[in-house]
């Protein structure tokens, strides 16, 4: 059997990681299968497999049309064109979908090629809700139900994919409705319960909902011992951690920031993920590192540390939750979405309750 992937990323972050993790999975069953993504770097054992969807430049170019005209999405169409021939060339047996926004590929184009295929089974890895928004990933930060009936005057033009100038996102709404709905063999799979009733709300509701919860590689995230603690002079600390892809006020940052004053001296608060900007403007009481595409290194951090925090104001299933309780480290989580879905009861405080989180990392600390 031919399968063929297609996600904004292979082998890097959390998606990518997940799409390579199912690629192996199928090879060893001795499937043939091939990764299509759009941008950034493949790790190598993964390069002989992977096809990339147009250029750096043309991802550049998408980007920059997507914030002037606020139409993610439907751009590319020249390397999306290229990329059907080959798959076409490829011909797979069975399409599964992860994250088709990035500024990577058109998605009208991309799905009248589905539809030209109704032998071809269709599975789509939804990882957020931009499938079935005019414009957003997510919307619980904001607590907007447009994407019910028929997205306008979006609140959040400036979130990714951030829009400059015009909001469209009625017509990113239609055009995503008319491309999506009408595929003759596809399921959709959510990470989440959360996720998967938001679908069902959605214009999507006609297509079958599975549910299969994010999994990690726990032969790479377990238990690591190494030097992190005195690397950064950590020795005699309760490392309070915290790890994203992209850190903003949605993943809690301004809480994180404010969590050393309330567990004293003691507590060392580190975050994994900032960009060189945030860094500089880090304040001295926090531990600031840049992202890591390195999952061992990932997973001795993980282990160094002696509780793992997810502040998230909203979020779909995050496998940092995962990684981290594969470490064997204790997780805490907001009441956020799917967040909670992998997590004790007794670890999950109320949304932006920080004194509560406060006095949970120190029980959690205590008992470790």
């Amino acid at each position: 059997m031919r399968i063929l992937f297609i996600n904004s990323v292979c082998g890097i972050r959390s998606t990518g990681r997940i799409v390579t993790d199912l690629a192996e999975k199928y090879l060893a069953q001795g499937h043939e299968v091939r990764i299509a993504y759009g941008r950034e770097s493949v790790p190598d054992k993964y390069r002989t497999i992977a096809y990339r969807i147009g250029t750096e430049p043309e991802v550049r170019r998408n980007g920059l049309t997507a914030r002037l005209l606020d139409n993610e999405g439907f751009n590319g169409a020249r390397a999306t064109d290229r990329f059907l021939q080959w798959a076409e060339a490829y011909d797979p047996d069975v399409l599964w979908l992860h994250n088709i926004h990035g500024y990577y590929i058109q998605v009208e184009r991309l799905f009248r090629w589905i539809k030209s295929r109704p032998h071809m089974a269709v599975r789509w890895t939804l990882h957020d809700c931009w499938a079935f928004t005019g414009h957003c990933a997510h919307f619980a930060y904001v607590g907007c139900d447009k994407w019910q009936t028929g997205c306008q005057s979006c609140p959040q033009k400036n979130e990714y994919p951030k829009a400059m100038l015009w909001d469209h996102s009625v017509e990113n709404y239609r055009r995503k409705r008319e491309a999506f709905c009408g595929v003759q063999n596809m399921t959709l799979i959510v990470p989440s319960e959360w996720l998967a009733g938001l679908v069902r709300q959605s214009f999507l509701r006609a297509y079958p909902v599975e549910v299969v919860y994010n999994t990690i590689d726990t032969t790479v995230f377990r238990p690591t011992p190494g030097d992190f603690r005195a690397k950064y002079g950590l020795e005699q600390k309760k490392i309070v951690l915290g790890v994203a892809t992209a850190w903003g006020e949605r993943k809690g940052l301004s809480d994180f920031m404010k969590l050393p004053a309330l567990l004293g001296a003691d507590y060392a608060v580190v975050l994994v993920g900032l960009t060189p900007d945030q860094l500089k403007r880090l304040p001295p009481d926090l531990t600031g590192i840049e992202r890591t595409n390195t999952a061992s290194q990932l997973a001795e951090i993980y282990t160094a540390a002696d509780v793992f925090v997810n502040l998230t104001y909203e979020d779909t299933y995050p496998t940092v939750n995962l990684e981290a309780q594969a470490c064997g480290t204790p997780c805490l989580t907001y009441r956020t979405g799917g967040s909670v879905e992998s997590m004790p009861p007794e670890n999950v405080v109320a949304q932006g309750d920080l004194n509560a989180m406060a006095a949970r990392i120190r029980a959690v600390c205590e008992e470790v």
